[in-house]
């Protein structure tokens, strides 16, 4: 049996690429087809593996704009050659499931998201956009929503990476999906490092995130917070931080471990479709303050790993985190529920649903 695997566009190490990277190496020898890809920015293994990146990637500019793209993408994911494949295994933030297969093969999407910009979050996406981009979301996203919904009934069985994601997934696409969380590499962790005075913010800094709540209830509490990352959003929070709020950048993965073990506790006033950081700071024995909503209802349990607050407002996080001084603090409690994301139950959990839609293939 012949396996293809593919991946939107594959620039950067986020975390629909550590998904990729867990299912690739379940596959050592099925190649990565990819929209564009930048070998250099991504992990040895996943490096060594993309076969195939499509026209789209000889675009100018690609991988700089390949969002602005956006509408050739369907033609360019159609355009890719699976002929020859057996099973498929699409990895789908955007547009990857929407590839052409045999009829007799057997297509298994796991899907991270329907694209926000185009379904639930399509209204806030055009109060941000100029003039220009509201016109071109105009005449563009109604042709792309039905491609959209159309691509989704091509796959055999399709994944969610969360039941918020498996709810949209059934709203837009009128399909049922298997809830699959994301792999957490939990050894990278461990619970037993020395607590410091302060609490963490550890993500890409883009506005519907919400770090700015996190800021101002950072300042209006006086505790300190430290805000690992990088984006968009960097000089806005920058420009909202009081004196107790630390701007350290982009870490490293090795850097990233040690904040989240040394927080007191993990912020994260977003909605996310998963979230896996939050998993990661329970692999590290830290509780999580999160906005319920989203991926973290599958992963904080309210006033036990952590508290989740109803409102994204700075008085509801600012409320949340004076609650937090009432958890009981067990480390190996936090690492304890961690474990049921490692990546051996991903891996197990993934291989289920591709075994099920092979022989239900199979049997008809």
């Amino acid at each position: 049996m012949r396996v293809a695997l593919v991946h939107d566009w594959l620039l950067t190490m986020g975390g629909a690429e550590r998904v990729l990277e867990a299912v690739a190496d379940l596959y050592p020898d099925a190649p990565i087809f990819s929209l564009v890809a930048n070998p250099q920015a991504l992990s040895p293994g996943l490096a060594r593996r993309v076969h195939v990146q499509s026209r789209l990637a000889k675009m100018p500019y690609a991988r700089r704009w390949y969002r602005r793209y956006l509408p050739f993408m369907p033609a360019a994911i159609e355009g890719l050659n699976l002929r020859d494949f057996d099973l498929v295994l699409s990895d789908c933030s955007a547009v990857s499931k929407g590839v052409r297969t045999r009829p007799d093969a057997v297509h298994v999407s796991y899907i991270h998201t329907p694209m926000r910009y185009l379904w639930d979050l399509q209204a806030a996406y055009r109060r941000e956009a100029g003039p220009a981009g509201r016109l071109a979301m105009s005449a563009t996203f109604p042709r792309l929503r039905r491609w959209d919904y159309a691509a989704a009934q091509r796959p055999t069985r399709l994944m969610a990476n969360s039941r918020a994601v498996a709810a949209r997934i059934q709203t837009h696409y009128g399909r049922a999906s298997v809830v699959v969380p994301p792999p957490v590499d939990v050894s990278r962790f461990t619970p037993d490092a020395p607590r410091q005075d302060y609490h963490l913010v550890l993500s890409r800094l883009v506005a519907y995130k919400r770090f700015d709540l996190a800021v101002r209830a950072a300042n209006r509490l006086g505790v300190r917070l430290v805000v690992a990352g990088d984006g968009p959003e960097r000089e806005r929070l920058r420009r909202l931080a009081g004196p107790t709020v630390t701007m350290v950048g982009a870490p490293t993965d090795r850097e990233a471990a040690a904040w989240l073990e040394g927080a007191q506790s993990l912020w994260f006033p977003g909605e996310e479709d998963f979230g896996i950081v939050m998993a990661e700071a329970l692999a590290a024995g830290t509780p999580v303050v999160a906005y319920g909503a989203g991926g973290a209802l599958d992963i904080v349990a309210d006033g036990d790993t952590g508290i989740l607050f109803g409102a994204q407002t700075e008085d509801s996080l600012v409320d949340a985190v004076q609650r937090l001084a009432h958890l009981p603090r067990d480390p190996h409690h936090l690492r304890q529920a961690a474990l049921a994301f490692d990546v051996s139950h991903f891996r197990a959990r993934y291989q289920a649903v591709v075994a099920e839609a092979l022989a239900a293939r199979g049997s008809a």
